[in-house]
């Protein structure tokens, strides 16, 4: 290497190639760590200086160096980028290597309007003292280098126009903690403060993008996920897409409900003309949602709901595919088709399916969500009625199509709108659950807008985090960490702002949660037991009774301090019916597993001072902070040791938690033999869990004859994942032969909307 080349500075003066610096600096990156070679990373660096570089891309070049080098033999190259990075990041916020004291960051950041004021009001100057003693800055070493590049283009307070970054991850962390609990009494706050604080940042919680990014800062609108639902008149369908285009300009994820909307050829003003159908107002609410970008680098995303017993479903059906021309396509949405046990059986016994137009049909789509009884002697009358439009076909051929098109698409999902309100923390007489969001883990009361600023209608928010599973040492640190997060998402309802009174109403009455999990694969490798042979049911099941049973004493322990949330008496809690009564009875043959804890004792507590909180659980993707977290996604298997994502950053590579440890114990997602045991892992905690999940479906063409996965099988799949209580399901993954068995190679999902949902 030669020594005699020229570096430019930062204020343009040149000066000579310090290369023992450079040695210095990736020998204490290198400290502690395992199997990576300082000389290494040296030599990839060296090879591509040049006379005239510019110091921040010798930093970027050496960083870039030890990336390339991760690999599951060599895990650790990924905890030496992210030092480097982490070295370079502080140089650019701070000018050093050492952060400054927090108060006077924060005083510099409220004089530039990056920070919420309110922080310097709230707060004294002896309470800064205190947090500048129990920040940790080292915790910033034990991110992995996707989670480094992650912060960088997501999470830091930073320009992005110009790429300046304000601050490093304790700051962010510290913040977050400090803005939801300075409503706090002063005499526990910091304590709060600082057991949150710890929480988060050791990463035994995860926290979504929304409350990561924007809580500190002037921007208060943090919730991930918006449930909006249209009526069937203009002003309606008009002041849906206001709501949407409001908050996909925030980066929520978004789902709509259209089932309402009448079919082609219906009649408008007693005949006086005739409906022009969904397809036009489908296209009408893309526009809506592709009109703002998420950060200026890409437009938002939403799915629309209706019913598989829809007139035009044969339509809705194909939006989504490549065939067809733009007039009868709506590409750019996902779709979300409901069903119930009517339409299941149907097709178990070889019958006809029924299409309606929901406004020729009286009463029968209000009861598919209230009432499931009278949904049936309705939906038998309306087929006997000759009076009403209607249209009759096979049910196996119009399975054969919605599945046909989950398939082709990945994203046609399903939703079981019987298990979604007779499983359900609501009372479906006054408060039905008629969809769910872009993710489908959200599971909340909707009313539509009748106009914008309409008071009555209820567009439902919720707030995310998520317990990382791959921490715990006992399933009893889930009490105060559920007391923690409880405590900070149920402040955070007060503290953001709210674009639309009907969303403000909702979120204030019900005040619902969605807390889930991430790292569940890293879990069951820990502890030796795997998706697809049962072997992992009886720990799952002690799992989320233990996270349910602890979210449910926390938010009750709030309610005696604060009040029950005044819409309590709208939820089957207030009549003192819990998850444990009403999940699918058919999951009792799979499990064996007792219950462990005082659930009447938390019954009657219940019913003596309410909840907090309508809702307390639900299993999101967590893409996003899984990586923060160096966690594997949600509640999936990893498709590879590594994964090797390409993001708008960049190439980022991640490896499993303990590669070297638990490689045997890891059950890779392709070879995995089928879905059954994930499908019946999933019904295990639907169990428990108030909201719905996640969850995926997969295929591998490869293992069946010509290369295409049977429609017999993934009927069977659906039907057994109605049958273990499923309320929803998200992705068909097929697996395009591209990947193998070693290495996960994705592009970053744009299917939560630039991952608020995530988490």
């Amino acid at each position: 290497m030669n020594k005699n080349l020229l570096v430019t500075k930062r204020d343009g003066e040149k000066e000579a190639i310090d290369l023992d610096k450079i040695h210095r600096v990736i020998t204490w990156a290198a400290e502690g760590l395992n199997n990576v070679s300082v000389s290494q990373v040296e030599l990839k660096s060296h090879i591509q200086f040049y006379d005239g570089i510019k110091t921040e891309d010798i930093h970027e070049t050496i960083i870039k160096a030890a990336a390339d080098l991760i690999s599951p033999d060599t895990p650790d190259y990924q905890y030496l980028s992210a030092r480097l990075a982490i070295f370079h990041l502080r140089k650019k916020a701070y000018g050093q290597f050492e952060p400054p004291h927090i108060y006077d960051h924060v005083v510099k950041m409220c004089e530039a309007d990056k920070y919420d004021r309110h922080l310097l009001n709230d707060y004294s100057r002896e309470e800064f003292e205190q947090m500048n003693e129990f920040i940790d800055h080292w915790r910033d070493m034990t991110f992995s280098y996707a989670a480094v590049k992650q912060l960088e283009g997501k999470y830091l307070v930073q320009n992005r126009v110009t790429g300046e970054i304000f601050e490093s991850a304790q700051f962010l962390y510290m913040l977050v903690s400090a803005c939801l609990f300075a409503n706090y009494d002063k005499n526990v706050r910091m304590d709060y403060v600082r057991r949150f604080y710890d929480a988060i940042s050791t990463f035994k919680l995860s926290l979504p993008t929304p409350i990561m990014s924007g809580v500190r800062t002037p921007t208060r609108q943090f919730s991930s996920c918006v449930l909006i639902e249209t009526g069937d008149s203009l002003d309606s369908i008009n002041a849906t897409a206001s709501a949407v285009v409001k908050y996909v300009s925030q980066r929520a994820g978004i789902g709509i409900n259209a089932g309402r909307i009448r079919a082609l050829g219906s009649e408008i003003r007693g005949g006086e003309a005739f409906h022009t159908g969904c397809i036009p107002f489908y296209k009408y609410f893309q526009t809506a949602v592709k009109s703002c970008s998420q950060g200026g680098v890409r437009g938002g995303a939403a799915t629309v709901f209706y019913p598989i017993w829809h007139m035009e479903v044969e339509s809705l059906l194909v939006l989504k595919n490549n065939r067809g021309v733009e007039e009868n396509r709506v590409r750019h949405l996902d779709y979300g088709v409901q069903l119930n046990k009517v339409f299941y059986t149907r097709l178990i016994k070889g019958g006809n399916i029924t299409l309606f137009s929901p406004s020729d049909a009286p009463g029968l789509y209000d009861a598919f969500f209230e009432d499931q009884e009278k949904f049936e002697q309705l939906y038998l009358q309306y087929e006997q009625d000759d009076s009403i439009r209607k249209k009759t076909l096979k049910a196996v051929d119009l399975f054969a199509l919605l599945m046909q098109e989950r398939a082709s698409t990945g994203r046609i999902y399903i939703q079981n709108v019987d298990h979604c309100n007779t499983h359900s923390p609501f009372d479906s007489k006054v408060a039905p659950i008629r969809q769910s969001n872009l993710c489908l883990e959200i599971a909340l009361p909707t009313k539509p807008l009748e106009h914008v600023n309409d008071e009555n209608g209820e567009i439902a928010l919720c707030t995310l985090s998520a317990f990382n599973l791959g921490k715990l040492e006992s399933l009893d640190e889930l009490e105060e960490l559920s007391d923690l997060i409880v405590r900070a998402l149920d402040s955070l309802l007060d503290y953001q702002d709210y674009p639309i009174p009907a969303a403000q109403t909702s979120s204030l009455n019900r005040r619902t949660l969605g807390v889930g999990v991430i790292n569940y694969a890293y879990y069951l490798a820990k502890n030796g037991v795997y998706y697809s042979n049962g072997s992992a049911n009886n720990l799952t099941h002690r799992t989320f009774e233990a996270i349910q049973y602890y979210l449910l004493k926390a938010s009750n322990e709030l309610a005696k301090e604060q009040g029950a949330c005044p819409a309590f008496n709208e939820t089957t809690y207030a009549q003192g019916i819990l998850p444990i009564d009403t999940y699918k009875s058919e999951l009792d043959k799979i499990c064996t597993e007792g219950l462990h804890l005082d659930w009447e004792g938390l019954r009657g507590s219940i019913q003596t001072h309410g909840l907090r909180n309508s809702t307390l659980s639900a299993l999101m993707p967590s893409e996003t902070s899984s990586q923060i977290s160096n966690a594997t996604n949600g509640i999936e298997p990893p498709r590879g040791y590594i994964s090797v994502k390409a993001s708008k950053d960049g190439i980022l590579k991640q490896v499993v938690p303990e590669y070297e440890r638990l490689k045997e114990n890891y059950e890779l997602l392709w070879n995995i033999p089928d879905n059954t045991g994930y499908i019946e892992l999933v019904g295990i905690m639907q169990k428990f869990v108030d909201q719905a999940i996640s969850a995926n479906t997969n295929y591998d063409p490869s293992k069946f004859e010509g290369g295409k996965v049977p429609m017999k099988l993934l009927l069977k799949d659906l039907l057994n994942a109605y049958k273990m209580g499923l309320k929803t399901l998200y992705y068909h993954n097929t697996r395009d032969g591209a990947e193998d068995n070693q290495t996960d190679v994705q592009k970053e999902d744009d299917g939560c909307a630039g991952g608020a949902c995530k988490i």
